[in-house]
């Protein structure tokens, strides 16, 4: 990934037709919609679209070499969103820790990034049940000179760690007790693997769906990831389940959304479309699973 598609944070990217969008930040509401809120669902059953944000971040949402945006989030919306009645999605590209900002700044509609559920998000915004569960992982030189195996070990071992702005892997290190200083904080994976290869951090840390994605990018380079793990804090493991982030108001969106995506489960359509990103059995959702479960964490 280049420079130039960090550049293409405000553009706006037609889903499957590789399209840009000229209009990114205008409103997909009308001004009477907007001062009532909700009516989402209605709104872009009748326009045939729908716009969701993504932070171009392989495996769960990015711009492909031809431009078109897939990923494992855009892939899986435009199945769900087809079969409510809304056969076209927009993407608009933001940085990850801007994206909840633009959803409720009416960007767009539909926050669809793979986003960890987590208590201090969902006070801003509305999730839908998770479509997928993940563990974290570190990139290191081959051969972890450092022996870093969980984020307690980056105090020990003095080492820097590379986050991506707004993840949850900040989040979860300063809690255990790593020094701020030791935290950086980059805008994309590209960025924070161009850092490692420099030596301005010993480790990436991420999932380990991301991460192994990234790794698949750069055979024959000299790193490698460490096995999955969960981190605990406060003695409660923080599992990481992803789901697509809504606005308070759009109920009718999410209720509309979450049964399809329910039903996706229950006929085993789910795995099939997420599986050609990295994704495995290992990573679906368990029955109790839901949106209020990972917002409670």
């Amino acid at each position: 990934m280049t420079s130039s598609r960090r550049d293409f944070l405000r553009a706006g990217v037609l889903l499957g037709a590789g399209v840009s969008l000229a209009a990114a930040g205008c409103s997909t509401t009308d001004p009477e919609q907007e001062r009532q809120g909700g009516g989402s669902l209605e709104k872009a059953r009748q326009d045939g679209k729908i716009k969701v944000g993504f932070a171009n971040e392989a495996p769960y949402g990015y711009t492909d070499s031809s431009g078109k945006l897939t990923g494992e989030a855009p892939e899986l919306a435009r199945a769900i969103f087809k079969e409510i009645g809304i056969p076209e999605v927009e993407g608009v590209q933001v940085a990850f820790g801007g994206l909840i900002g633009g959803l409720n700044a009416r960007r767009f509609d539909v926050i669809a990034a793979g986003m960890f559920i987590t208590k201090e998000r969902c006070a801003s915004v509305a999730f839908s049940d998770p479509d997928y569960v993940a563990k974290n992982a570190f990139m290191v030189p081959q051969g972890n000179p450092k022996n870093i195996t969980k984020f307690e070990d980056l105090t020990r071992a003095k080492a820097n760690v590379g986050v991506l702005t707004g993840a949850v892997e900040g989040g979860f290190a300063e809690k255990l007790g790593v020094p701020k200083g030791q935290i950086k904080t980059f805008e994309d994976q590209p960025s924070a693997y161009e850092a490692l290869k420099a030596k301005r951090i010993d480790a990436i840390a991420l999932t380990r769906i991301s991460l192994a994605d990234l790794l698949s990018k750069h055979k024959g380079e000299p790193y490698e990831l460490t096995e999955p793990f969960t981190p605990v804090i406060d003695g409660k493991e923080q599992l990481g389940a992803g789901g697509f982030a809504f606005r308070k108001a759009d109920t009718d969106l999410l209720k509309a959304f979450n049964d399809k995506l329910a039903e996706f489960k229950r006929q085993n359509r789910l795995l099939p479309i997420i599986q050609p990103f990295g994704f495995t059995q290992a990573e679906l959702p368990a029955a109790d699973d839901t949106a209020a479960k990972f917002c409670a964490v």
